[in-house]
């Protein structure tokens, strides 16, 4: 590993700055569980680590009645136990708590996970000259991809590795973006881009930029949400697919749904035909396996994952069918 500088900033302009000038070679970090291990595997070489942890106001979590802001330096820990998150965005509550260990929730932030890089283990290896390291070749596209994409994947076969995003996708989020001029947001599905829009990046961050909070507008009393994850291993584990729903009912009938995967695409993957197949439905005559197959529909698995398309499947009916019997 090479020697790098680390600066604690204590401004946001003094964070933004730093980091505008000494890029591409600078990185921010928060709680570091993600990037300190990609400089350790030698895929990532920095000169400067710009640290956000003494910026104020980042570990905030402000509930009001236009819905819910939480700073980007707010921990997993603390999201998954907030009592206002746990009974208002039960679904963002229950990705935080699915993620990796106590310990690293204990430390790992919200903005963090959200820009945390891809988890595939040719990315990860310095012996894989991969497309996502701006080489000429997916090596996952002819095998050694149990674990990689089956939807919204051309050339890169990578899967979004963010819980907690998945959650946030399915609650309407706004991303606010700072950089020294000041604030941007952003609907959070804006925020991430997939490989086919730039090979080298997830999401839209430019030098000098880094997500500040995320706001979550207060849902209707008839919403519900809910995250379901499954994995290889009930400890520390990625998704092997994912899914968070949210549904809107009043008089029985489903007003508004927003389904989105995770663990299966490149970035967290909205389904908008399910959302319309279950907008006007009553609950009662919902198919859930139906629903199930329909969000499945454009799969395209590699030759190691097809599994991924019956458990997808089979979890977004499930997250339905909870919701729905409530």
């Amino acid at each position: 590993m090479k020697p790098f500088k680390f600066e604690q900033a204590t401004t946001a302009v003094q964070a933004s700055q730093t980091h505008a000038d000494a890029a591409p070679n600078a990185r921010f970090i928060s709680g570091g569980t993600d990037i300190l291990g990609e400089i350790k595997e030698s895929v990532l070489e920095v000169n400067i680590l710009v640290s956000l942890a003494g910026l104020s106001g980042a570990s905030e979590i402000i509930s009001s009645d236009l819905g819910l802001e939480i700073g980007a330096l707010v921990t997993l820990a603390r999201i998954a136990s907030d009592q206002s998150i746990v009974e208002t965005y039960p679904a963002l509550a229950q990705a935080a708590e699915s993620v990796a260990t106590p310990q690293i929730r204990n430390v790992g932030t919200l903005g963090g996970n959200l820009c945390q890089r891809p988890r595939c283990w040719y990315y990860r290896s310095p012996l894989f000259d991969c497309l996502k390291k701006g080489g000429e070749t997916c090596f996952a596209s002819d095998e050694g991809n149990k674990y990689h994409a089956i939807l919204g994947a051309e050339n890169c076969h990578i899967v979004h590795p963010s819980d907690v995003a998945v959650a946030l996708l399915a609650l309407d989020a706004t991303v606010v973006v700072s950089n020294a001029s000041g604030d941007r947001q952003m609907p959070i599905g804006d925020f991430f881009v997939s490989p086919d829009v730039n090979m080298l990046a997830e999401n839209v961050l430019e030098p000098g930029e880094f997500v500040s909070k995320v706001k979550i507008p207060k849902p209707s009393s008839g919403t519900r949400s809910v995250y379901l994850k499954a994995k290889e291993r009930q400890a520390y584990d990625f998704a092997l697919s994912s899914v968070a729903v949210s549904l809107e009912v009043r008089d029985e009938t489903i007003t508004q749904a927003h389904v989105v995967l995770g663990g299966v695409a490149p970035v967290p993957y909205s389904v908008p035909q399910v959302d319309s197949e279950l907008t006007g439905q009553k609950i009662r005559e919902v198919d859930v396996q139906a629903i199930g197959q329909l969000a499945v529909k454009d799969a395209q698995p590699l030759s190691d994952n097809s599994y991924k398309v019956r458990l997808t499947a089979s979890m977004v009916a499930r997250a339905v069918s909870r919701l729905i019997s409530e």
